[in-house]
C-alpha cells in the first residue's frame, strides 16, 4: 500500500458539538432556536449545535397554494416562537388568527361555541402552514454562527461512551459527530429512537386522515369548525391569503378522519364529486365547496415511547408521542417538550453541570411524560365517546355539549387551558 493510500485510509476526526439535534422539522428547528437564542445564558459560552436533516428544505407555497400540513398554534406555542425571534416573520409570511370555534355532533343537537372575546383575548390561536413555521425557524438559525445545519444527513449508527460522557453518530457520508447530548426530533418513525433501543406502545385508530385545502363560496369567518360524524371528526381550519383586492377568507385546510374503506372511496373520487361529498358532510356550513387542492391521506396511530430518555439522549415531539389530530395538539405538545428541555439545559448551564448529567434528562421526562399521557388519554376518550353509536351514549354526549355551552365559567376555563393561558 502506498503512502497516499495509507493517508486516505485514516478516518477524518469526529466533529465535536455540545448538542446534536437529529431532525430539522418544526420541533427540531424550534429546539435548536430555543438553545441558540433564548435569553438567560449570561456568562455561559454559546452552545455548539449541529442540526441534522435527512430531507430537503421546506417547500415554499404562495398565492392561493397552501401547504396541506397545517398546525393550530396555541398561545403557549406562539410565546415560545416569539421568544426565539421567529414569530414576527411567521405572521409576516402567512398566518391566520381564528377568533371562534364551532363544534357540533352530527348525531344529535349537541353544540359548543367558543369565542375569544369571552376570555378577553384577541384570538384563540393561529392556523399556520407547517412549512412557514419551519422555514422561519431555520432562517433564524442561519443567523447564529454557533449552529451548523447539515443537510442531507442520515444517521446510520449511534454509540455511547459513558466514561467520556459522549455520544457518537455515524452518518451515511462517513462523517462522525460527537456530543454529550443528542436530541431525537426525527418524527414518528424515529431512526434515533430505534438505534437507542427504546420501544413504543402503539395501536391503530382504525382510521385514515384525508388532508387538503379547499375554497368555499362563503367566508370561514375566522372560525375553526369541527363536526363529529359517525365515521370520525371533520375539521375546517381557516386560512387567509392576500390578494389584489384584499385578504381572502374563503380558504380552509381540512382534516377528515374516516374509516380506511371510506378513505379509499373518497380518494378515488373526482374533484367535483369529492367537493359534493365534503360539502354534504359539513352540512354546507360555508356554502358550496368550489375548489379542492391535491388530496393526501395517511393512517392514524397512537404511539408513545416507553422512555423519553436514554444515556445522553432525549426524544421530543413525534419521536416521543403521536396522538389523534382531532384537537390539533400534536405540534403544541412537541413545542411544550422544547420549552421544558430548554429550561433544564439552561438550568444545567447556570449550575455549570455537564450536559451529559443524567438529572437534566430525568427532570425533563418527569415534566413532560405525565402531561403527554394525560392528553393522549383525553383524545382517546373523545374519540371513543364520539365514535359510539349507542343511543344512551349519543344522548349523554349531546347533553354534555349543551350543558358545557350553557356554563360560561366552565367553558372559558376549558378555552384558557387549551390556549395555554
Amino acid at each position: 500500500m502506498s503512502d497516499s493510500d495509507s493517508a486516505r485510509a485514516v478516518p477524518a476526526p469526529a466533529l465535536e458539538y455540545d448538542v446534536i439535534i437529529v431532525g430539522a422539522g418544526l420541533v427540531g428547528a424550534a429546539m435548536a432556536c430555543a438553545l441558540a437564542f433564548t435569553e438567560g445564558q449570561v456568562g455561559a459560552a454559546p452552545l455548539r449545535i449541529a442540526v441534522l436533516d435527512a430531507g430537503a428544505e421546506p417547500a415554499r407555497f404562495s398565492g392561493c397554494e397552501f401547504d396541506p400540513r397545517v398546525v393550530a398554534l396555541t398561545r403557549a406555542s406562539e410565546q415560545l416562537l416569539d421568544s426565539v425571534g421567529a414569530w414576527t416573520q411567521i405572521c409576516a409570511e402567512r398566518a391566520c388568527a381564528y377568533t371562534d370555534m364551532e363544534v357540533w355532533d352530527a348525531a344529535g343537537t349537541g353544540h359548543i361555541h367558543f369565542d375569544c372575546r369571552e376570555v378577553q383575548q384577541r384570538n384563540l390561536g393561529h392556523i399556520v402552514e407547517s412549512s412557514v413555521v419551519t422555514r422561519a425557524l431555520l432562517e433564524r438559525l442561519g443567523q447564529n454562527p454557533a449552529v451548523s445545519l447539515l443537510r442531507p444527513a442520515r444517521v446510520l449508527e449511534l454509540q455511547r461512551d459513558d466514561e467520556q460522557g459522549l455520544s457518537q453518530l455515524q452518518l451515511d457520508d462517513d462523517r462522525r459527530l460527537v456530543a454529550p447530548l443528542v436530541l431525537a426530533a426525527d418524527g414518528a418513525n424515529s431512526k434515533l429512537r430505534q438505534l437507542a433501543g427504546i420501544p413504543t406502545r402503539e395501536w391503530d385508530y382504525g382510521q385514515r386522515a384525508i388532508v387538503t385545502t379547499v375554497r368555499t363560496s362563503e367566508s370561514h369567518g375566522y372560525t375553526a369548525w369541527q363536526r363529529f360524524l359517525d365515521s370520525g371528526p371533520l375539521a375546517f381550519l381557516p386560512l387567509q391569503v392576500a390578494l389584489d383586492d384584499g385578504l381572502c377568507s374563503h380558504y380552509s385546510s381540512i382534516v377528515w378522519s374516516v374509516t380506511p374503506e371510506l378513505a379509499g372511496e373518497l380518494m378515488q373520487l373526482s374533484d367535483a364529486r369529492f367537493q359534493q361529498r365534503l360539502g354534504a358532510a359539513f352540512e354546507q356550513r360555508l356554502g358550496e365547496v368550489t375548489a379542492v387542492a391535491r388530496r393526501f391521506d395517511f393512517p392514524l396511530r397512537q404511539r408513545h415511547a416507553t422512555e423519553y430518555i436514554g444515556p445522553g439522549l432525549a426524544l421530543l415531539g413525534d419521536a416521543a408521542h403521536t396522538i389523534h389530530p382531532l384537537a390539533g395538539q400534536g405540534a403544541n405538545l412537541g413545542l411544550l417538550d422544547v420549552a421544558a428541555l430548554r429550561d433544564e439545559i439552561l438550568r444545567a448551564q447556570s449550575r455549570q453541570l455537564p450536559l451529559s448529567e443524567p438529572s437534566i434528562l430525568k427532570r425533563y421526562q418527569r415534566n413532560r411524560r405525565g402531561h403527554n399521557l394525560g392528553m393522549m388519554a383525553l383524545m382517546e376518550a373523545f374519540k371513543r365517546l364520539f365514535g359510539a353509536d349507542q343511543l344512551p351514549v349519543r344522548w349523554a354526549r349531546n347533553e354534555g355539549m349543551r350543558t358545557l355551552n350553557s356554563l360560561p365559567l366552565l367553558k372559558n376555563a376549558v378555552v384558557k387551558q387549551a390556549m395555554g393561558l
